[in-house]
């Protein structure tokens, strides 16, 4: 038996595989190493969705391959002649095939390279996990997506749809309850989407979960917005339930119709302004969040002005900004790309406008008092979560999965400081 070093990258999904991945090491007879200097072996889930990420992982495979190593995730499935110019050596899991997990890691300890990049799990819910959070159960409920996006890897690396049950994510969010899991993610490549292929949709998972009787949070994950007019009005109902975060992340990448068409979003401008409207006139503290791509390309001066006209009219919580990066193997590679110098400048323009509407948008919670879930440990402090999923921090001592009230007496552009209320 061995001991395994594992690492994760990219979204929640990513490092709901890794930790699936650690319990089947564990329960397999192998030790997880506490970092890779003491490892035997070496395993990184990778991300590939921008340059900038991919970049990243070629850095950490160079660094990791002098030991035996497995790159998982989506990186060698989306990109496997990249990972092979890194190393030769090195074996291969794809994100749909970590039922392979201990062939792949056992093979690899002796020395015998394995490629596993076919999609063969048929479900990730009810694995064992080793969590990384104790306080967050993190459950995928579905994985591949229905979308068609230019731009994008993710239909490369992880396929189309495949919706899990919902009794059996019931039971897996039971799961994580009574293992001491304050805080359950609905993650998947696009939560939007969830059930269409089984004759159900999210907001009657959402509904399910709520129903179990303990005392826990809900966060749901990205959906993409072309879905949400299909099951908008369920949602608004699910999201009544005081078990459920106030939080959306819907990403609408551009306020452009015409550069939306290019991406093949399957949405309009005008689906997300609806979307933004109807929830926060029902719930008025509620966080959005949304993803923008600048310097698409065809992106004309005037498409960007649309951008900006849409987060000054909508105002979300949060904006992940991205420049445009070309990724292999999608229809935008191949086209016309804006300049770099104008992308850069488009994206300084973005960039200071999202600080401004953060505070602003922050500055608005000064002297609320409520509850508070501490969930997360960072290099500044634990981090806290509210109702609406603000992220919240005090200088009084905490520990993570204890609930307090706090008064919030500060804002910054990233996060509210409060203090906890006497």
């Amino acid at each position: 038996m061995a001991k395994i070093w594992v690492e994760a990258y990219g979204c929640s999904a990513s490092f709901a595989d890794s930790e699936m991945i650690s319990g089947l090491l564990v329960n397999g007879g192998h030790t997880l190493a506490d970092s890779s200097s003491e490892s035997d072996l070496n395993l990184v889930v990778t991300c590939s969705v921008k340059d900038v990420t991919a970049n990243k992982m070629i850095h950490r495979i160079r660094s990791l391959k002098s030991k035996p190593l497995v790159v998982a995730g989506c990186l060698p499935k989306a990109e496997r002649t990249t990972v092979e110019k890194l190393t030769q050596e090195a074996s291969l899991l794809g994100p749909n095939s970590l039922g392979k997990t201990l062939d792949v890691i056992n093979s690899t300890l002796k020395g015998n390279r394995v490629v596993a990049l076919d999609d063969i799990d048929v479900s990730k819910v009810g694995l064992p996990k080793v969590r990384l959070n104790p306080a967050i159960g993190i459950v995928e409920i579905s994985n591949g997506c229905m979308s068609e996006c230019t731009f994008c890897q993710t239909k490369l690396s992880k396929g189309d749809l495949t919706s899990y049950r919902i009794g059996d994510i019931v039971r897996q969010v039971k799961s994580e309850i009574d293992d001491g899991c304050k805080e359950v993610w609905l993650t998947s490549t696009d939560n939007g989407c969830y059930g269409f292929d089984i004759g159900a949709d999210l907001p009657l998972l959402i509904n399910s979960v709520c129903e179990i009787t303990k005392d826990f949070k809900v966060r749901v994950g990205m959906m993409n917005p072309m879905y949400m007019p299909r099951i908008r009005d369920g949602l608004l109902t699910s999201f009544d339930d005081d078990k459920v975060f106030k939080f959306l992340h819907v990403p609408v990448q551009s306020g452009s119709d015409r550069v939306l068409n290019e991406m093949k979003r399957g949405h309009t401008s005008e689906t997300f302004r609806d979307i933004i409207t109807k929830f926060r006139t029902k719930f008025p503290k509620f966080t959005v969040s949304t993803d923008i791509i600048v310097g698409f390309p065809t992106e004309t001066e005037d498409d960007f002005q649309k951008t900006v006209e849409l987060l000054e009219g909508t105002e979300p919580d949060i904006v992940n900004l991205s420049r445009y990066s070309k990724r292999p193997g999608t229809d935008a590679a191949e086209w016309d790309q804006v300049k770099v110098s104008e992308v850069k400048r488009r994206s300084k323009i973005l960039s200071d406008l999202i600080e401004r509407i953060s505070l602003k948008n922050n500055q608005e919670w000064i002297g609320w008092n409520g509850d508070v879930l501490f969930d997360e440990r960072t290099d500044r402090a634990i981090k806290g979560r509210n109702f609406a999923y603000k992220p919240i921090f005090v200088k009084e001592p905490v520990k993570i999965g204890e609930k307090h009230s706090i008064e919030i007496v500060d804002a910054t552009t990233h996060s509210l400081l409060g203090k906890i209320a006497s």
